[in-house]
Formats: structure tokens, C-alpha cells, sequence
């Protein structure tokens, strides 16, 4: 049913490819497509068994989708939805981050402790780096110099240097780190902390890294057990942190200067990731228990629309602009 509903669509959906959002769905095994001018959805493929982690190579040619009980990357034509050669990972990979260049791909493998990584052109893996229990978030310096792996278990940041492929420095945070997110200069990295129910600001301008602050969350009505933060994102400018806040239906709003919540914004069930449009007008999240993703006005801060995807959606990616 899928494939009829890909092949019927493709065309309609080839034009208005560089606004497309890609939204990963466990549950379901599938990739929703929506339009992000219209918001309404395109298609929906299938994309693997229990799709998690999900990017697309900075000239919009690809989209990279980590098929976690496939123990491997499946890769498609982003505009086309073909699917195309697989990469190879470790066990369970969640979470992937992709080199500025498009190679090569830094996977979190949470089943083997390691980071795996892989030359997305010849597909062979070029290193295996050895990290912290239950790995998962992972990001890259803005100068491509450093990558961040977040151990889980271990509650731990990992700092890899990209041409050794080894740890440089290790930052401890709070119980359970999902994700972790740079600043565009690169000055400040961003840590959520699941159970822990904080995000660590990392400062990174000193010779060693260290936690300046961190971030906690207070909604009224809401348990302090239901406030776990996951995905985080950050404007280019710096001046606006975004956290979703998974059973609190929530997404805490950050002053990106003083690093305090000024404000939380009600979306759907369990809210895992989010991305932004490139114009950054746009945040979407994905919300795993509601089935749905929503919309929030960067500027107003409103949430101005939700759109019904595919069974838990996951992770959400916005394609470049061409």
C-alpha cells in the first residue's frame, strides 16, 4: 500500500522537494513527507524496521535514515524517494550526525557502546570508536573539528576528535543525556538530560570544557517526573534555544544570552525532535504518542497548525534550500 501511494505521488512531489519535511516513524517503519508551505502530506514510504535518526546531506541529494533493528543506514534519492545502497553500522544505530560536507557519517551504535564511522561514497567504515554505555546523541563542531557523542548510561558527553577518531575530553551531565546541539559560532554546546529533567550548558571557549549552567523546568500542573528533556535546537543567531520536552507535551523556549526558560509552548503527545525550515521560520516537532507533528511561528511563538504523520513519529528533518 505504501509503494502505491509513493509511485502515485512522486511526481507532485519532485517539485517542492528543497521544502520537503522528512519525518521518521518507529512504529509505523515509514518516512512521512510533508510540505512545509502548505503543511499538508506528500507521501509516506517505507524507510526500514523501527526508523530513528534521520538527515539529509547538505545539497539535498540524500536522505539518511537510521533502521535500528536493521542494524544498518538506509539511504534514499531525496527527491525521488528511491531507495538506494545501504550504509553499514553497528548494532542498533539511533542517532547519526553528518560531517558539514556530507562525509562522512558519525552513527551512534547504542547496543555496542560505539560510534561508528562511515564514508557515505565508498560505504566502508573508516573507524569504530569505543564510548560511554548506550550511546546515542550526537552533533559536530561548527569547524567540523570535534564531534559529540552522549553515552546514556554512562551520562556522559564525549568529545571525538574527527581526524584521530579518539576522545579528547569527557564532561559529566545529568541522567541521561539524549541530545546534544552547538551554537553556530560553536562557543556554547547544548546537553539534554532525559531523567535528569536538565540541559547542561557547555562552555567550549575555554582550553577544557566545562558546564556553566543548567537549565531546569517548572510547568505549572505538570509532574517534574514528565519534564525530560530530548531534542534541542538553536537559532543561527543564538538568541533562541528550543527543547522538547517528551511526556510533558511541551517545548521550553530559552533565551539563547541569559540561558533562562521565558516560555513553554503546548504541542503534541510525548515530543521527541524537532527541526527548523531553513528560512527558520518554522519549528517542527515530532510528537511519538499523538501520532502527529506540530508547527510553531518562530517569531510569534505560537503553535499554528498540527498535522497527523505516519505511528510514532521519531525524528524530523527539513531539506535544504536548493
Amino acid at each position: 500500500m505504501l509503494r502505491a501511494i509513493l509511485l502515485s505521488t512522486v511526481a507532485l512531489a519532485t517539485p517542492a522537494f528543497a521544502n520537503n519535511v522528512f519525518v521518521s516513524n518507529e512504529k509505523g517503519n515509514s518516512v512521512t513527507v510533508l510540505d512545509s508551505e502548505t503543511w499538508e502530506v506528500i507521501t509516506e514510504f517505507p524507510a526500514g524496521n523501527r526508523p530513528r535518526g534521520i538527515t539529509i546531506a547538505p545539497d539535498g541529494s540524500k536522505l539518511y535514515v537510521c533502521a535500528s533493528d536493521d542494524d544498518l543506514v538506509r539511504v534514499f534519492d531525496a527527491k525521488t524517494f528511491e531507495e538506494l545502497p545501504s550504509l553499514p553500522s553497528g548494532p542498533d544505530p539511533e542517532l547519526f550526525v553528518l560531517h558539514p560536507s556530507g562525509n562522512p557519517l558519525y552513527i551512534a551504535n547504542e547496543d555496542d557502546n560505539m560510534v561508528t564511522v562511515v564514508d557515505t561514497e565508498t560505504r566502508q567504515v573508516l573507524a569504530e570508536i569505543p564510548v560511554g554505555i548506550e550511546p546515542e546523541g550526537m552533533a559536530i563542531s561548527p569547524d567540523a573539528s570535534v564531534v559529540i557523542n552522549t553515552s546514556e548510561t554512562t551520562n556522559m558527553a564525549h568529545f571525538i576528535d574527527t581526524e584521530t577518531f579518539e576522545i579528547v575530553n569527557n564532561v559529566l551531565v545529568d541522567q541521561r543525556p539524549r541530545y546534544a546541539e552547538y551554537t553556530s559560532d560553536g562557543s556554547k554546546l547544548y546537553v539534554s538530560a532525559e531523567i535528569g529533567g536538565t540541559v547542561s550548558v557547555i562552555d567550549n571557549a575555554a582550553e577544557t570544557p566545562s558546564i556553566i549552567k543548567k537549565i531546569t523546568f517548572e510547568v505549572p500542573g505538570v509532574l517534574s517526573e514528565w519534564l525530560q528533556p530530548v531534542g534541542v535546537k538553536v537559532t543561527k543567531d543564538g538568541s533562541r534555544v528550543f527543547v522538547a520536552l517528551g511526556p510533558a507535551n511541551r517545548v521550553a523556549v530559552i533565551d539563547g544570552e541569559t540561558d533562562e526558560v521565558i516560555e513553554y509552548l503546548l504541542v503534541g503527545q510525548r515530543v521527541w525532535q524537532l527541526a527548523f525550515t531553513p528560512d527558520e521560520k518554522y519549528l517542527v516537532t515530532t510528537n511519538g504518542n499523538s501520532n502527529d507533528v506540530s508547527i510553531i511561528d518562530v517569531e510569534s511563538l505560537e503553535v499554528i497548525k498540527s498535522v497527523q504523520v505516519g505511528q510514532q513519529p521519531w525524528g524530523v528533518v527539513v531539506a535544504p534550500d536548493s
